[in-house]
């Protein structure tokens, strides 16, 4: 170690005043001394220290508080130069010292190399042997001293096998020490300052030089420190030497890829960073904002809007020159330009007004349906005629599975236009029609932007699927939203939330379907048009299983047809027992559901050719779900027809006489309001003209007649007005005793003044009769005209009998009266 000439230990003697300015001699408070290692004196100053403890052969600084000054000056004094140095917990660093604390406790005896009293007490001290003290006491009431003795000075000779165990250790620590060296530097200092100082092949230092220079805790050192046996402790030395390595390299390796990560980072950056200079000088490539707003200009060049969107454009597009391209506010403005672009501004496509060919695509891609084919070529016809459609609004309504979806793409396959459809279905956000505000995280436009963006045309055919189950929530009512939408009245200026703007939706043609029309809003419904879709007949749902149906499973499931064929009489089977719906969901369902069991067949190799006959179905579908119907007959027993969502159906209705001790009228069949009050009308009816109807019944039949009128599938909810005719026929024929004529079915109001008044679903009411091989129908005479729209395969062998009073409904029943 370098000394200064100019050190004066001379001024840290006891003769120096106590008043002197020890600042000012701070320069000249330092020093450096060398005296024997084999120092061993038998009383020595002591110094407490906190936390990390002091081992023999380290040299490191030390700073003291100024109340140490005292013993540092009497050590500095002295002709050995040494003091001990003792580790206490850093918990007693706040506590008040007590020097008694320190008996019995392993120190390390220091020789203090240079030294520094001023402002700030700091020593370096080179660690020499270990210490034990014993008596502790206090000197001058400064200076803490105590009895010395040398732990490892009492150590008996170790023999020759342990000569050889300490070799090994030692040449284990170097070897370790030698590995952590290339791996950082300071090591190689620590290890270099140990040679200068010390005699390499003195185990006992190495061990304490090795566990010095780790960063172990101050319990581990501590331990080495109290470890006086030489080789537990070179055993507790190569253990922390050994965990320093593996922390070393451990860190080095985080390191190295912290780095390389890093490097590669910055490589990267600086080639895009060189590449984009030089594709600048070069004219090739501009930044990345420049290159976006070039490509937003060149999307609204290519197409035709108004002016007031161009002026928004450019309105926005200066807004966002003007912003960083890293800022939250640039991707706002980058998306919203994008959606207006997206619009397809100023692009139509051009109509297929060719009515025949419309009628062309309406028969391939449909079965039946002659009226609603017929009222879709008048409107066809009537754009044709002005040239555009921007007009009435058309609704299809009818059950599931009856082909309205497809109705509506066959409009705009025949139409040449693009189409576009969205459910409505369960909706309750306003939104979703009109879009969010921009000032929201994630908004959008609504469902009608979208539509135009993906047709890619301002003109396309939209399909609002299910508009009769919208909801209505916190969010809006989006019913109301579509009233703006679909008139043709505002929707030239409809205004969509996010965009902002005005678009035209005027061009665009709107088709809605609905299963019913009771939860339509009634001031949605009044800007549509509505056109039932009343279902399919049996024979119709025959043509199109062997036309569309059979052939688009078959396809469906790679089957060529001579593989899997249907015989009619299986489809009628299928049709009769297992799909009576109005539509031909079920239908496709169960001719699916039979290839799949026959592609079994051909893939086991039981069969290579597989044909359906009507013996098979029960085993490919199992027991059918609907019995062939079954027309009840007998005393107090009619049947009547009914309306349901899902198409007609018959329904019967029986009366029975309980007993004649007490009046009272029981209704069953899960029966609605309006039916239970046409229950009543019935029961009242009957009773008031009981003596005109039924000359040969007492007069007061139903003074104690306790009457239960019933209504099969009791589990099916039901009502309505038009079982007034078929439950007071019921009555009737209870009181008559005596059977209705067989192979009739009715429908109609009755009042209680006797009239039969007007019903709704007559198609629907026809082919359910028709389908359970009923040919004879009483309808209300209001309701000639509708029976006379229907087409003729739906009138086909019916007899319609029309009736204004219910006394014409008894004379054809049951022959009272004159027949009118």
């Amino acid at each position: 170690m370098s000394r200064k000439k100019d050190d004066d230990i001379d001024s840290l003697k006891e003769n120096e005043t106590e008043h002197e300015d020890e600042t000012e001699n701070s320069e000249q408070n330092s020093g450096s001394v060398v005296v024997s290692d084999k120092v061993r004196p038998a009383k020595v100053a002591v110094i407490p220290v906190y936390d990390r403890p002091v081992l023999p052969s380290e040299l490191i600084p030390v700073q003291l508080a100024s109340k140490w000054a005292a013993t540092i000056r009497q050590v500095v004094n002295s002709e050995s130069k040494v003091l001990a140095i003792v580790v206490r917990p850093e918990s007693e660093l706040e506590q008040e010292f007590k020097a008694d604390s320190l008996t019995g406790k392993m120190g390390c005896l220091v020789r203090i190399m240079q030294a520094r009293i001023g402002e700030d007490l700091q020593i370096v001290i080179q660690g020499l042997t270990r210490v034990r003290l014993d008596n502790i006491h206090v000197k001058n009431s400064k200076v803490i001293e105590g009895d010395a003795t040398y732990p490892e000075d009492e150590l008996p000779p170790r023999d020759a096998k342990e000569e050889i165990e300490v070799k090994a250790y030692a040449m284990a620590i170097i070897s370790t020490m030698q590995e952590m060296i290339p791996i950082n530097p300071l090591y190689y200092q620590e290890l270099k300052q140990y040679l200068l100082r010390f005699n390499p092949n003195d185990p006992s230092l190495l061990a304490d030089c090795a566990a010095s220079i780790t960063t172990a805790s101050s319990a581990e050192l501590l331990e080495v420190l109290e470890t006086v046996d030489l080789i537990p402790r070179l055993k507790l030395s190569l253990s922390l030497v050994q965990k320093e390595l593996a922390s070393t390299k451990l860190e080095k390796t985080i390191k190295n890829t912290v780095s390389e990560k890093i490097n590669a980072k910055q490589r990267n950056f600086f080639l895009k960073e060189q590449l984009k200079e030089i594709q600048k000088e070069l004219g090739v490539l501009v930044d990345d904002k420049t290159s976006e707003i070039n490509r937003l200009t060149d999307k609204m060049d290519n197409l035709n809007p108004p002016k007031e969107i161009l002026d928004r454009f450019h309105e926005e597009l200066n807004r966002m020159k003007l912003l960083d391209s890293q800022s939250p506010e640039f991707a706002v403005s980058r998306d919203y330009l994008n959606w207006l672009t997206d619009v397809p501004w100023g692009v139509y496509v051009k109509d297929n007004f060719n009515i025949r060919h419309a009628r062309k695509i309406l028969e391939e891609d449909h079965e039946g349906l002659n009226d609603v084919k017929e009222r879709i070529l008048e409107f066809l016809a009537v754009g044709s005629y002005k040239q555009e459609f921007n007009g009435a609004v058309m609704l299809l309504v009818g059950p599931p599975g009856v082909g309205k979806t497809s109705i509506g793409r066959s409009v705009a396959r025949a139409l040449n236009r693009p189409f576009f459809r969205f459910s409505l279905g369960g909706m309750r956000d306003e939104a979703e029609i009109k879009g969010h505000r921009r000032t929201y995280i994630g908004a959008l436009p609504g469902k009608l932007v979208q539509a135009l963006k993906e047709s890619k045309a301002m003109n396309p055919v939209i399909l609002l699927d299910e508009i009769d189950k919208l909801g209505i929530s916190t969010q809006g009512d989006p019913g109301s939203a579509l009233l703006e939408t679909l008139d043709p009245e505002q929707n030239c200026g409809f205004r969509d939330h996010y965009l902002d703007v005005k678009i035209d939706l005027s061009k665009c043609l709107f088709i809605c379907t609905a299963n019913s029309l009771d939860t339509i809003p009634p001031a949605l419904l009044d800007r549509m048009d509505a056109i039932p879709l009343s279902g399919y007949l049996a024979e119709e749902k025959f043509r199109i299983a062997k036309k569309h149906l059979i052939p688009k499973a078959l396809e469906k499931s790679g089957i060529r047809n001579r593989e899997i064929r249907f015989q009619d009489t299986a489809v009628r089977k299928i049709i009769d027992e297992y799909a009576r719906e109005s539509g031909v969901r079920n239908l496709e369902k169960s001719i699916a559901k039979i290839i799949r069991k026959g592609v079994i067949k051909l893939v086991e190799k039981e069969s290579e050719k597989i044909v359906v006959k009507a013996s098979d179905v029960r085993g490919y579908l199992g027991v059918p779900p609907f019995a062939r119907e079954k027309t009840l007959s007998g005393v107090g027993i009619v049947t009547g027809l009914a309306w349901t969502s899902v198409g007609g159906a018959t329904l019967p209705v029986e009366a029975r006489l309980v007993d004649h001790y007490a009046k009272g009228f029981s209704l069953t069949g899960n029966l609605g309001n309006v039916m239970k009050e046409s229950a009543s009308i019935a029961l009242s009816y009957v009773a008031s003209n009981l003596a005109r109807l039924c000359s040969d019944v007492p007069a007061n039949y139903f003074e104690k007649a306790n009457i239960h009128l019933h209504v099969p599938e009791g589990a099916t909810p039901k009502d309505g007005p038009s079982a007034g005719i078929t439950m007071a026929s019921a009555l009737l024929s209870l009181v008559l005793n005596r059977a209705p004529k067989v192979n009739f079915a009715m429908t109609g109001e009755l009042s209680l003044t006797g009239n039969v008044l007007a019903i709704g679903g007559i198609r629907e009411k026809v082919i359910a009769a028709k389908r359970v091989g009923i040919s004879n129908l009483i309808v209300p005479n209001a309701n000639r005209e509708d029976v006379a729209e229907l087409p003729d395969y739906v009138r086909e062998g019916v007899n319609f009998n029309y009736v204004d009073t219910y006394d014409e409904v008894a004379s054809i029943l049951f022959d009272i009266g004159k027949k009118k």
